[in-house]
């Protein structure tokens, strides 16, 4: 084979390869995974929210999960509101059912504050430790970080 015709060859095949790359992420870039950690508190997780609805907004099919332990579980509390007496619970809800958001809470903490399960909303999924998951999901899972 002389070297033109082997440069189609090799260039047919990066286009293939090129191709398959672009089907294979949905006709794109892949999928951004975030991962928010909230501890800070209800005004933390209020900006952290507003953060994740701009985020979905140009970014829809973002794979987003919320890591709270200390005081960053207080706004997955049963009636807990934000600054402008909006139910956070609605909140959640609205981003868990539209966007797949999933909320994690930290066990550690419910220990140590004494807190029960009852006590918070039916859409959050428990977690052994919250610094423990953000790091897994950082390390083992791939998941960009942010703190609001």
């Amino acid at each position: 084979m002389n070297a033109s015709k082997r440069a189609v060859v090799v260039g047919g095949s990066a286009l293939l390869v090129a191709i398959a790359a672009y089907a294979a992420t949905g006709g794109g870039s892949p999928q951004d995974k975030v991962v928010y950690h909230f501890s800070d508190g209800v005004a933390q997780a209020s900006n952290g929210l507003r953060n994740i609805n701009n985020h979905l907004e140009v970014n829809p099919t973002a794979k987003i999960i919320v890591v709270a332990h200390a005081r960053g579980v207080d706004f997955l509390m049963k009636g807990a509101k934000d600054p402008n007496g909006n139910r956070f619970q609605d909140i959640v809800e609205n981003l868990k059912n539209e966007a797949g958001v999933q909320f994690d809470l930290c066990e550690i903490t419910l220990r140590n504050r004494k807190l029960k399960r009852e006590q918070f909303i039916d859409d959050v999924t428990y977690v052994p430790s919250g610094v423990a998951e953000i790091t897994h999901l950082q390390q083992r899972e791939g998941y960009a970080y942010l703190k609001p």
